[in-house]
């Protein structure tokens, strides 16, 4: 499940809120087991992921680096050509 989850950081254009939040998603259903929580634990879930995206956007916004912001394409290229590379082997 959090195979899901890609690096945000440092890319051109920066993260979107629907990345940002699609990413707290896979966190809060990793941590707490649950795909779709059940009606009772519904509030806590989105209140929960809500939260995290929260902490993640600030997160994201206040880190600093001197490297150069990354392509999308470029690091999409890259990951299929390792996933090529790793299918081919099995």
């Amino acid at each position: 499940m959090c195979r899901n989850i890609r690096t945000l950081y440092n890319f051109e254009p920066a993260a979107s809120d629907d990345e940002v939040r699609a990413a707290a998603l896979q966190y809060v259903r990793k941590i707490s087991g649950f795909t779709k929580p059940s009606a009772a634990n519904a509030d806590a879930f989105e209140r929960a992921v809500d939260e995290v995206a929260a902490v993640s956007r600030h997160l994201l916004e206040h880190l600093e680096t001197s490297a150069p912001p990354k392509d999308r394409e470029v690091e999409a290229a890259k990951a299929r050509a390792r996933a090529a590379q790793r299918y081919a082997a099995a």
